[in-house]
């Protein structure tokens, strides 16, 4: 069976045919890094998680790559507000994004990048868009102009009429239409800039992801994903400057968007005192509790978290796990063609509530089993299904006993510290350095000896 998407460029389900079968690009919008991440943050890496793993089994090659924005008006007033530099903030919200998405198993991508790393690439874009006659510099900023791309609109579906007439803040009086968007805008002495050719300033949000697609996956990609919100202007935006930057060749083939997490049926906000951070939930909610909830709904489909949501997860992953521990007598043989209504799920659009059904499907099936035979083949079947998903990887024991929070991390650690020595035993120390950092900000220290690698936690 192919693996179909929903595009929303076409609004249909479309068959994925990626450029080169060979390798597959996937880039997805990651968090701005000036807060730690909530639930909404959440979904989008749990999501394109499991298609990350789904694309992994079907193609020789994935590069999955998903920013960090660390540059942003909200975090240059985070710095101000606390009287420290935007890269002491951006360095402690990264590393407790890290941390918090490997509470949740969510794997790390192939790329990282950080905006601040690009600018140089955004410069070089933002030239090219200039060139080209899609872009003008004006009074320090450098703004794109829409009426230059006739196919502005189309992701999200709206006119150009109505895009101005929807303007929400009041327009620059020096832009040639309201609907033109900032590529580039001046910094004044007290905020964080670098030189360009028009003049010391900052990259405005959009033409951010463009570059850092540019640089790691090229001019065009197979996958986009991000959250629904980021259709417009975000992902409109990234559209016309990496189409027009590249003289018409095609930005993204498909492009895939999450919905929105509520809490208890409501939007999720400050002003309703509702926002719910991932490191709070985890001080009551085993990680692996909150990623079955989050898979619980269709990626498309609004999501609601409760109280009760998680309950149901935690209860899940106890049947889940009791069939695990039910099989512990068997070894794992081959699960034969047990889990082509599963994979047959997830290729369908990634359809997680079919998939978590037909797991709950193969528990039920371990409970009734009695021959070795087939209980291993079940045992087999989970596992395979488990992994795909990012669940049941911990110990049963473990998880029955209570220590499967840190058990689950110690499992993320040992796991980090292998892939750490797989990278330095290739030479690719720039990958081991990125891991070894990524392994202090979860408080872990290292120790390389002749024997191995040690860890240990700081005190």
């Amino acid at each position: 069976m192919p693996l179909t998407l929903t595009n929303t460029l076409s609004g249909q389900r479309e068959v994925f045919v990626p450029t080169d079968p060979a390798h597959v690009t996937l880039y997805v919008c990651g968090p701005t890094v000036y807060d730690y991440a909530h639930v909404g943050n959440a979904r989008p890496a749990v999501v394109f998680d499991v298609l990350y793993r789904v694309l992994k089994r079907r193609f020789p090659r994935v590069t999955y790559a998903r920013n960090f924005t660390d540059i942003d008006d909200k975090i240059n007033t985070a710095a101000e507000e606390a009287g420290i530099p935007i890269g002491t903030v951006t360095s402690k919200y990264i590393d407790a994004y890290h941390e918090d998405m490997a509470a949740l198993g969510v794997l790390t991508p192939d790329v990282e990048p950080r905006v601040t790393d690009h600018v140089p690439d955004i410069i070089g874009m933002i030239s090219a868009l200039i060139e080209n006659g899609h872009a003008y510099v004006v009074e320090g900023h450098v703004l794109f102009e829409v009426a230059s791309f006739p196919d502005y609109g189309r992701l999200s579906g709206r006119s150009l009429d109505e895009m101005r007439a929807g303007a929400r803040v009041e327009v620059a009086p020096f832009k040639r239409d309201p609907a033109d968007f900032v590529l580039w805008k001046p910094s004044s002495g007290d905020q964080p800039g670098w030189d360009s050719p028009w003049g010391r300033g900052r990259p405005g949000w959009h033409i951010e992801c463009s570059a850092m697609i540019e640089n790691h996956l090229g001019n065009s990609i197979d996958i986009h994903g991000g959250g629904q919100d980021l259709i417009f202007p975000h992902h409109e935006n990234e559209i016309a400057q990496g189409t027009c930057a590249h003289d018409g060749e095609l930005y993204c083939r498909y492009w895939v968007h999450n919905g929105f997490v509520t809490i208890d049926g409501a939007k999720m906000s400050k002003s309703l005192g509702n926002v719910r951070l991932v490191r709070e939930l985890l001080e009551d909610v085993p990680g692996e509790a909150i990623r079955l909830a989050l898979l619980s709904a269709h990626y498309r489909r609004p999501l609601d978290l409760s109280e009760r949501s998680l309950g149901d997860a935690r209860r899940g992953l106890d049947r889940l796990y009791g069939a695990m521990r039910d099989l512990s007598d068997v070894a794992p043989t081959e699960a034969g063609d047990r889990l082509e209504p599963f994979h047959a799920a997830l290729d369908d659009d990634l359809n997680t509530p079919t998939a978590l059904a037909e797991l709950f499907g193969l528990a039920k099936a371990a409970h009734k089993a009695s021959d070795p035979a087939e209980r291993a083949a079940i045992k087999a079947a989970m596992m395979e299904a488990g992994a795909m998903l990012g669940l049941i990887e911990a110990d049963p024991e473990h998880w029955f006993t209570g220590a499967n929070d840190n058990d689950a991390m110690d499992a993320t650690i040992e796991r980090l510290v292998a892939d750490r020595e797989a990278a330095r035993a290739a030479r690719d120390f720039a990958e081991a350095d990125r891991l070894r950092d990524m392994l202090t900000g979860m408080g872990v220290l290292l120790d390389d000896t002749p024997d191995g690698t040690a860890w240990r936690r700081m005190a």
